[in-house]
């Protein structure tokens, strides 16, 4: 068997000694061996965990890559699993809000819609003023604003509400694809990379590097099972193949 020094696991990485001996203290990567003299002794082994969790690092972040290494090390592969599930599932949850604002963004800018637009001097409206303006009731305001769309101020005697010019904007974006059969989460959504973005063609601009990024993820993610496999193979944690019954009539 090859026996490894913490140097040897570091070099390959870029990483100081101390990192990987702190990966070994946090269970991310198994127990060293000792020398006579007490020098740390890795393996072929360490080495594979090591690179299983940078990869799950990559792809997971730096918790979650924990979480799985240590489950592993405990013997509990369906608590290991069940935690790169979950980021399977948050990818796909993210590449389903990223079609529905591209969507939306389309809906916006395509077929000569005009983006609405509220001018930005001190125009204040009620929520009476706003709905009769939108054509819209006052309810359907407030459910814009608990489903995250619409965030007005306050009066400070009153406590009542005021739309300024930014959020007459987005009642009126709300406004336009509530018309096109959106969902609220997804006119959320919208609203909020509007912000973030300063408007709908620097959004579509926001939107391309955000799917470079979930592809980037993606494959991080397959590069991390990759590696991450045959260590759970290594570890005697990989239930056996069913075996295959007697092929009957049907299957002939």
């Amino acid at each position: 068997m090859v026996q490894l020094r913490p140097s040897d696991l570091a070099r390959e990485h870029g990483l100081s000694t101390q990192a990987v001996r702190n990966y070994e203290r946090d269970g991310f990567i198994p127990p060293a061996a000792r020398t006579p003299a007490g020098y740390r002794s890795y393996t072929e082994a360490h080495a594979a965990a090591l690179r299983a969790f940078l990869a799950l690092v990559s792809a997971h972040g730096h918790a979650v890559g924990g979480q799985v290494m240590r489950a592993l090390h405990a013997g509990d592969v369906d608590a290991a699993l069940t935690a790169v599930d979950r980021g399977h599932a948050q990818l796909l949850r993210d590449r389903e809000t990223l079609d529905a604002v591209g969507r939306a963004v389309e809906h916006l800018t395509g077929d000569g819609a005009a983006v609405p637009y509220a001018p930005s001097g001190a125009a204040r409206l009620s929520v009476g003023e706003l709905a009769h303006r939108l054509g819209v009731t006052a309810a359907t305001l407030r459910n814009w604003e608990a489903a995250g769309i619409l965030s007005p101020g306050r009066e400070a005697v009153t406590g009542h509400r005021v739309y300024g010019a930014d959020d007459i904007r987005d009642a009126e974006l709300a406004h336009l694809l509530r018309r096109g059969g959106h969902r609220l989460d997804h006119i959320s959504a919208v609203v909020r990379q509007i912000r973030t973005a300063g408007g709908t063609q620097a959004l579509s601009a926001a939107l391309d590097d955000w799917r470079r990024r979930l592809t980037a993820r993606g494959v991080a993610m397959l590069d991390a099972a990759a590696l991450l496999a045959p260590y759970v193979t290594h570890l005697g944690l990989a239930p056996a193949p069913p075996i295959a019954g007697p092929v009957g009539a049907s299957d002939r």
